[in-house]
């Protein structure tokens, strides 16, 4: 593949990505899990945390782990399908053939799902907050820049998934290792600093940790500045690496 160029033409991208949300709409399959999915899994979330922390704390990590239960849902699994199922009939091709970049391509492809996860983030936090009687965000744009960067990296990651990734109905099988990873090492449902300190450190540089982070640093308030920079630093090693391995080994076309 050639090297991915930066430059973004509004209209091309408004156009592929008014495209790709014509078929995510049309396919009922994808859209229910990308909608209903994210909810179940925060009833799972609330579940899992009830009991285990005050009434507060366990209100804000349901809430926060729900952030990141929408971007591995919404924008990373229902990403690789797309990207697969797009690849398979040819669609990515046909699209290089024409005045689109390529970057252009992937981000068109990925933007119905990154506008339908921060919808959902949104009603989330609105929402989730009065049903639960947590309060808001303390820092909302550290929120946001938080989101962005993990819809940003998850993008990445699942166009490199699409890499080995054959089949529609494979995606499953090879989103389950990221997907089970995040959820049970990067503090969604079990916390770092509850970890022994090994795993915790471990665990804190897994793909998905530093967003986490953020993102309870930037709900809660209160995180220390070295933190912060740590978690900023490493969320943007793993778009540096997934940038890179995209350029390296992203599939345009089916395999023979």
């Amino acid at each position: 593949m050639t090297a991915l160029t930066f430059n973004l033409n509004p209209g091309r991208l408004t156009a592929l990505g008014r495209s790709e949300l014509t078929l995510l709409v049309r396919n009922r399959a994808a859209l229910s899990v990308a909608l209903l999915m994210p909810v179940l899994m925060v009833f799972v979330l609330r579940s899992t945390l009830g009991g285990s922390q005050g009434a507060a704390a366990v209100g804000e990590a349901t809430l926060t782990g729900g952030i990141g239960m929408v971007l591995l849902l919404v924008v990373y699994m229902n990403l690789v399908s797309a990207f697969v199922a797009r690849r398979e009939e040819l669609v990515l091709k046909r699209l290089r053939t024409g005045e689109a970049t390529d970057l252009e391509i992937l981000a068109g492809t990925a933007l119905p799902s990154a506008v339908l996860a921060v919808g959902q983030i949104t009603v989330l936090a609105v929402a989730g907050a009065a049903a639960l009687h947590v309060r808001m965000p303390q820092s909302p744009l550290l929120l946001v820049a938080a989101v962005l960067a993990g819809i940003v990296l998850l993008a990445g990651m699942s166009a490199l998934t699409s890499a080995v990734t054959r089949t529609v109905e494979s995606a499953g099988v090879t989103t389950l290792p990221l997907f089970l990873l995040t959820a049970l090492g990067s503090g969604l449902v079990v916390p770092l600093d509850r970890m022994p300190g090994l795993a915790a450190s471990v665990c804190e540089l897994l793909p998905l940790s530093g967003v986490m982070t953020l993102v309870r640093a930037g709900w809660s308030g209160g995180a220390g500045a070295s933190g912060l920079l740590g978690a900023a630093l490493t969320t943007l090693a793993w778009v540096v690496i997934t940038v890179f391995a995209v350029q390296k080994w992203f599939r345009w076309e089916p395999r023979r």
